[in-house]
């Protein structure tokens, strides 16, 4: 290693290092990082301002994507040196990353991790599929796995979850960044768990009943199909001791009716983290006390002292103000191998910067995330995201928790979409509850779709995270 780069890296990790406050045990009751949690925007801004002066430089020298872009821009990492320096950057995609992985096999080179960092303090590693095939591969270290710890600790105390709590993790524990950052935050703040992984529904069912776990961490989907599958074994949910539902990977918080439909289930609070693979370790987005307003409407902090968030426009990704709609886009502070710079996560929400009832000052995502850019539909031009067609799926009575979305060409060349839902009426209902599905939809989506209805148990039970598109639309 190089003297610049060692020393970029040095004064990188003693700024990580002095911007960590109540490392080992919560500071309050309301609050693990007191300071951090409740500070004013202009400290926040602070310290995202001296986190910047020392990561940029960091990036420069340490990670040959960013190097590269910024010499292809023209630029140095005198130009980023502060919050608003930033709109002077473009925004990174998963594009240029996917790019570089297919350059530079077989880890990419737009990490700060290298071979000798591996060979000393390598971690685990976590990956991203994506739809061209080519994984984007994200290796960290011991000490994003401390910084990670710290950082999720904060949020999964600001969920309410404490020491007494149980918590069952329900998950393949494979490469997937969310079920690890919360089993290491659990493990630092001394709570109990239960590995779920690796058992069918029915076992889980019965670990559930027989252990009862205060705490179920999973997908949304998962959690309907696993309080189904106890229902069936003539076991109830609801009264299974579960308080807290801890979802993530689905929308769900920001869709009332799932929402509503989960809790219901369990008799059971939902909470949710937000983040990405490609910006951890952070908590991202993560529920507080207060984030289910009495009007219904839901909000997601995101922590700002470990991370820049932004909300930019969908086409000319330039940034939008506060209390407009855009999509996310994260600078993260909070990591020794992966601390990316304005990279695009994509999720649409509305930023709010005002104090939460809740006491902290973190801005908040009002409605949390219900639509990623990556999962749009165009449908005869019409562009509509599945989170729409869910509202308006779960917004008819009796319909169950399974539907499957199928795009299809017809012989004209028409693009068609069907929806294949669940229900109980007698097969000559069938045809009304169509209209109202058909209808709830094309109020939300202003599109026709064709709606099928089918007998209860007729679609795949959805174990983990769900599918819910099949396209089978004619190429090119």
């Amino acid at each position: 290693m190089t003297d610049r780069k060692a020393a970029t890296r040095q004064r990188w990790l003693e700024v990580l290092e002095q911007h960590r406050r109540d490392w080992d045990r919560p500071g309050s009751e309301p609050y693990w990082s007191p300071s951090l949690d409740t500070a004013s925007r202009e400290r926040l801004r602070a310290i995202q301002n001296a986190k910047l002066a020392a990561a940029v430089p960091f990036l420069y020298e340490n990670s040959a994507f960013y190097r590269r872009r910024f010499d292809r821009l023209g630029m140095t990492p005198d130009d980023v040196k502060s919050v608003d320096d930033l709109v002077k950057w473009p925004v990174v995609d998963k594009r240029e990353m996917i790019e570089d992985a297919v350059a530079h096999p077989p880890w990419g080179t737009y990490t700060t991790h290298d071979d000798a960092l591996w060979a000393e303090r390598g971690w685990m590693i976590f990956g991203t599929s994506g739809t061209t095939g080519t994984p984007r591969v994200f290796r960290y270290s011991q000490i994003d796995r401390q910084q990670w710890e710290w950082a999720n600790a904060r949020a999964l105390h600001s969920m309410g979850i404490r020491k007494g709590d149980c918590a069952m993790l329900i998950s393949g524990f494979g490469p997937h960044v969310w079920i690890w950052g919360v089993a290491v935050a659990l493990a630092r703040m001394g709570i109990a768990m239960i590995p779920g992984g690796g058992l069918d529904a029915r076992m889980r069912a019965t670990f559930v009943q027989r252990y009862r776990p205060s705490v179920l961490a999973c997908t949304p989907s998962y959690a309907l199909y696993l309080g189904r599958t106890m229902q069936e074994m003539g076991l109830d949910p609801a009264v299974a001791g579960v308080k807290t539902l801890f979802i993530g990977g689905e929308p769900a918080m920001g869709i009332a009716a799932t929402r509503e439909r989960v809790a219901r289930l369990w008799n059971a609070r939902p909470v949710e983290f937000y983040g990405c693979t490609e910006a951890a370790p952070h908590t991202g987005g993560y529920s507080c006390p207060a984030s289910l307003g009495a009007d219904g409407t839901v909000a997601t902090h995101l922590m700002e002292d470990i991370g820049v968030w932004e909300l930019v426009d969908a086409e000319s990704r330039s940034p939008v103000p506060v209390g407009r709609r855009g999509l996310t886009v994260t600078t993260n502070l909070n990591s020794e191998s992966s601390p990316q710079l304005r990279f695009l996560v994509g999720d649409y929400t509305v930023f709010d910067d005002k104090p939460c009832a809740c006491g902290r000052t973190h801005v908040r995502a009002i409605g949390s995330f219900v639509g990623r850019a990556d999962d749009i539909i165009n449908l005869r031009g019409i562009k509509l995201y599945p989170s729409q067609i869910e509202e308006g799926v779960r917004a008819v009575a009796g319909i169950g928790d399974e539907y499957e979305i199928v795009l299809a060409t017809e012989a004209d060349g028409l693009d068609t979409m069907t929806l294949r839902v669940e229900h109980a009426a007698e097969p000559a209902a069938r045809g009304k509850v169509a209209e109202q599905v058909a209808g709830e939809v094309r109020t939300r989506c202003e599109v026709r779709v064709d709606v099928e209805v089918l007998a209860p148990g007729t679609l795949p039970k959805t174990e983990f995270k769900a599918k819910r598109v099949r396209d089978t639309r004619a190429k090119g």
